[in-house]
């Protein structure tokens, strides 16, 4: 299957700074040397992670932190290492956590797996003395009125569970980067009577940085009739070499994809491409019907196969309007693990799971296989007719997010981890996949509604739920995952 390449990618700014006490460096000699050369690793290791690294050196003391603090606010950085490198007094951080407004994060990697007793001495302590001051900077950060920080624990060398923190740590700040800068259009209108779907453009800037660019649907319509018909062309070329094109089966609305069809998804998607580059948006939620019979009409309903393409490519796109999903699905993007459109679909009993699919928008990276397009002869609560995209998510680990309103305004992350299945899927144009969720179907889908979840949520593949819910935490926003 042809590769999507990305239309950009995030480089968030990531600061190391190390924490020592001054006092040692007299009394014991190549102390700090050996500290630096541990700071010297811990840096390479960020940097393996595609981030821009920020190296401030060591703390030894109170005045160093305060000479430091202003320089981390300058860096505009997206989140913070504090390398424990040996004991440190807190006061070379409670200023630092006091008014540092980014993710801060302790990093305790001790060189040796375990002192040689029989050659034990103080020295070989204090250079392995990493984990030492972690409950007193905790502590701290606590009475200065901020979470407590989270803490990576491990060994220096030979360690790939604290490689593969400090991995999830730079996407957590890739996440929180293009969060806070982000531009998403948004087209149209919710659907009217889904009123979980409905959003304040302005609190969304309040509570993820990002902005709302409130776009026209002519906009994408003048575009449309402005192509050329070469770029239209090479556009069903590489359209037929990523979707597979099969006879219809059982459902009597799809048909095998029409060239007419193709046509117009191959059209309307060099026109949303040449859109969003002049917007130059990150995302984009729309729903907007037109006038029966209308260009408009036939543009706006037809998005389906170029936002699937978009999306993959890294750039989120949300039918039915919904802004909010829109931001899941950047999220998971950000954290390299797709983020497809979903809601829930039928139940099977008989084996135990949960269809999670959606017509529209959807990332076709993590498809199981080929992904399909159909010709539709309607698009089912909606006007309109044209090419549908069809897949399933692989098999395997997944992961949901809703992120929906509550009563007081504010926003709540609803996540829950599941199983994409073995199995078949309707033939309907749309994609679905297989959930299994632990208990089982009945007890898992009456504990999420009762999360007051909204009835989309983006879908990704792996086991995210403590780093999404982290994310959460770090925006300052309710995060519960559901299990």
């Amino acid at each position: 299957m042809p590769v999507i390449k990305k239309r950009k990618e995030t480089i968030p700014r990531v600061g190391i700074f190390g924490v020592g006490y001054a006092k040692y460096w007299e009394q014991f000699e190549g102390l700090y040397e050996q500290m630096m050369e541990k700071q010297a690793i811990l840096l390479e290791k960020v940097e393996k992670n595609q981030v821009e690294v920020f190296d401030f050196g060591m703390v030894d003391d109170v005045q160093g932190a305060y000479e430091l603090l202003p320089k981390l606010k300058a860096a505009n950085l997206d989140l913070v290492f504090c390398d424990m490198l040996t004991y440190a007094t807190s006061s070379t951080f409670g200023v630092i956590i006091k008014s540092l407004d980014v993710p801060v994060v302790l990093v305790a990697l001790q060189p040796d797996k375990a002192l040689n007793y029989s050659k034990a001495s103080t020295y070989q302590q204090l250079y392995n003395d990493d984990i030492c001051s972690l409950p007193e900077f905790t502590g701290v950060a606590v009475r200065m009125g901020k979470k407590a920080p989270d803490v990576i624990i491990g060994t220096l060398h030979d360690d790939p569970a604290a490689e593969a923190e400090i991995s999830t740590y730079c996407n957590i700040a890739r996440v929180l980067h293009d969060l806070k800068t982000a531009r998403i259009g948004h087209i149209g209108h919710p659907i009217e009577a889904m009123l979980d779907m409905h959003s304040d453009a302005t609190m969304l800037t309040s509570h993820f940085g990002l902005h709302i660019v409130q776009c026209e649907a002519h906009e994408i319509v003048n575009k449309f009739q402005q192509v050329a018909a070469t770029d239209v062309d090479k556009e069903k070329v590489r359209i037929l070499e990523f979707f597979d094109t099969p006879d219809p089966v059982s459902d009597p609305i799809s048909e095998k994809l029409r060239e007419t069809d193709l046509e117009v998804a191959a059209r309307v998607s060099v026109a949303l491409e040449e859109f969003v580059k002049d917007k130059k948006l990150d995302g984009l939620a729309y729903y907007y019907e037109g006038p029966e019979n209308s260009e408009t009409r036939q543009v706006m309903t037809n998005l389906i196969v170029g936002n699937s393409l978009l999306t993959g490519a890294g750039f989120p796109m949300c039918g039915e309007s919904d802004l909010k999903c829109c931001i899941a699905m950047m999220i998971m993007e950000r954290l390299g693990i797709g983020g497809s459109f979903a809601e829930f679909h039928p139940v099977d009993f008989k084996e135990n799971f949960i269809l999670v699919g959606h017509d529209g928008p959807h990332n076709v990276t993590i498809a199981q296989g080929k992904p399909v397009l159909r010709s539709l002869k309607k698009y089912h609560g909606k006007p309109g007719f044209g090419a549908g995209v069809e897949f399933k998510i692989k098999e395997g680990p997944i992961t949901m997010l809703s992120i929906t309103s509550t009563y007081d305004g504010k926003f709540k992350f609803v996540i829950a981890e599941g199983t994409s299945v073995e199995g078949p899927i309707p033939p309907t144009g749309n994609t679905n996949t297989r959930g299994y969720f632990k208990p089982d179907v009945r007890t898992f889908l009456k504990k999420w509604v009762k999360e007051g979840p909204t009835h989309h949520f983006a879908l990704g593949v792996g086991h995210h739920a403590e780093t999404i819910k982290k994310i959460g935490e770090y925006l300052n926003i309710e995060a519960v995952i559901v299990e």
